[in-house]
C-alpha cells in the first residue's frame, strides 16, 4: 500500500518528468544509495569485493555504454571487448607515464581515449547498418587485440606481454594495488558508476537522447525532421565508447590487477556484454543494471550452491553453470523480449493499481 501517487501532487513541469515521480519510489532509491555508499562498505571483505561487488559496477558501466549505442540509437556494435581493451592499455600507459596524476582523472582519460577510438571505427555506420554494422565492430574487436598484442609499446616492452597496475592512492588511501583495502576500491567504483548513470540518464532524457532514439526508431524520417545522422551516430559511439572504456580502465586497474589481451577482452567479453544488454532491457538505464547483476550474481550463486552446498565437481557444475544461464537467456527472448526493465515496469504498474483490478 506504500506505492501509491494519492497525496503526491505535481507543481512544475520539472517534478512531473522526474526520474522518479512517485515519492515512495524515490525513497526508496535514497535508502538503496545510502546503505550502498555508508553500511556496504562496513561489511566488505575480498571475497564480496573480488566476485560480486566490484565486478557487478565494472559490467554495469560496460553494460551502460552498450546500451546507450544499441539499445538508445539501434547501432549493433560486437567490439565491447575491444574498446574495453583501448581504455585498460589507456589507463596503464598513463599510470605508468604519469606517476603523479591522480587515479580518478586517468580513468576519465582512459574514457576519452576510447571515445576516440570509438568515432574512429563507427565511421562505418554513417553508410551500412544492421547486420553488416555488427561484423564492422567485430573486425575492430579483432584487430584491437591483436594490435595489443603484437606492438610492444602498448604493454611497455615486457617480456611477457602483461600489463599490471602500479599502486595508486585517493587522500592516502591506495584503490588500485595488492594493498587496497576492500571498502576503497568498492567505494571507488560506486562513485564513477553512480555519478555516470546520473549523466546518462540525463544525456537520453535530453535532446542528443532523442535524437540517438529517432535515429534508432526510422533513420531516413529522423533525417528528414532535422535530425542531423552524422552528429547522432558519431556522438552514440563517442559517448558509449566513452562508458566502456572507463569500464576498461576499471576492469583492469581496480578489479584484476593485471590482464593479456586475449584472455581479459576476448569476443566472450563482447557477447557477455551484449547478453547483459538483452537480458536487462534495450534503452532502459536500469536494463543495465540488472542485466549485468543477473549474468554477474547468477553464476556465483550457482557455483556456491552446486559445489559449496551439494559438493559436485567443478568442471560439471561449470558445464551445468552454462547450460543453465545459456537456457535461461532463451527463455528470457521468448517470454519477455523487452528484458527485466520491462518485467519491472509491469511490476510498478501492478503494485500502482492494485488491489483495484481497472
Amino acid at each position: 500500500m506504500l506505492y501509491r501517487e494519492t497525496g503526491d501532487f505535481k507543481s512544475s513541469y520539472a517534478s512531473d518528468q522526474q526520474t522518479f515521480p512517485i515519492r515512495s519510489e524515490r525513497y526508496l532509491f535514497w535508502g538503496a544509495m545510502a546503505i550502498a555508499f555508508l553500511v556496504v562498505p562496513f561489511f566488505i571483505n575480498d571475497y564480496w569485493e573480488k566476485s560480486v561487488l566490484v565486478p557487478l559496477l565494472v559490467w554495469s558501466m560496460a553494460a551502460l555504454g552498450l546500451n546507450i549505442l544499441t539499445g538508445y540509437c539501434g547501432q549493433v556494435s560486437l567490439g565491447t571487448g575491444g574498446f574495453m581493451a583501448v581504455g585498460a592499455y589507456a589507463c596503464y600507459k598513463l599510470m605508468t607515464a604519469f606517476p603523479d596524476l591522480s587515479i580518478f582523472i586517468v580513468v576519465i582519460l582512459s574514457g576519452g581515449v576510447t571515445a576516440f577510438v570509438g568515432m574512429l571505427f563507427g565511421l562505418p555506420s554513417l553508410r551500412i547498418k544492421g547486420f553488416y554494422l555488427a561484423v564492422a565492430t567485430l573486425a575492430a574487436q579483432f584487430f584491437l587485440v591483436w594490435l595489443f598484442n603484437k606492438v610492444p609499446w602498448f604493454y611497455n616492452y615486457s617480456a611477457s606481454g602483461q600489463i599490471t597496475a602500479p599502486e595508486r592512492t585517493i587522500f592516502g588511501i591506495a584503490v588500485t594495488g595488492a594493498s587496497a583495502p576492500p571498502w576503497a576500491t568498492y567505494l571507488f567504483c560506486l562513485t564513477l558508476v553512480f555519478l555516470f548513470a546520473w549523466i546518462a540518464r540525463n544525456l537520453t532524457r535530453g535532446t542528443l537522447g532523442r535524437s540517438w532514439m529517432a535515429i534508432r526508431d526510422m533513420d531516413i524520417a529522423a533525417e528528414i525532421i532535422g535530425v542531423q545522422p552524422l552528429k547522432a551516430k558519431l556522438s552514440a559511439f563517442a559517448v558509449s565508447s566513452f562508458y566502456i572504456g572507463v569500464a576498461g580502465a576499471l576492469y583492469f586497474s581496480v578489479w584484476l590487477g593485471a590482464v593479456e589481451p586475449t584472455e581479459a577482452f576476448g569476443i566472450n567479453v563482447s557477447f557477455l556484454v551484449l547478453f547483459m544488454v538483452i537480458i536487462g532491457g534495450l534503452g532502459s538505464i536500469l536494463g543495465s543494471f540488472l542485466g549485468a547483476a543477473f549474468l554477474t550474481l547468477m553464476p556465483v550463486l550457482l557455483k556456491n550452491v552446486m559445489v559449496g552446498g551439494l559438493g559436485w565437481p567443478t568442471d560439471l557444475a561449470a558445464h551445468f553453470e552454462i547450460m543453465l544461464v545459456g537456457g535461461l537467456i532463451v527463455f528470457f527472448l521468448i517470454v519477455e523480449p523487452h528484458g527485466l526493465a520491462q518485467l519491472w515496469r509491469l511490476a510498478k504498474e501492478k503494485l500502482r493499481l492494485w488491489p483495484f483490478p481497472y
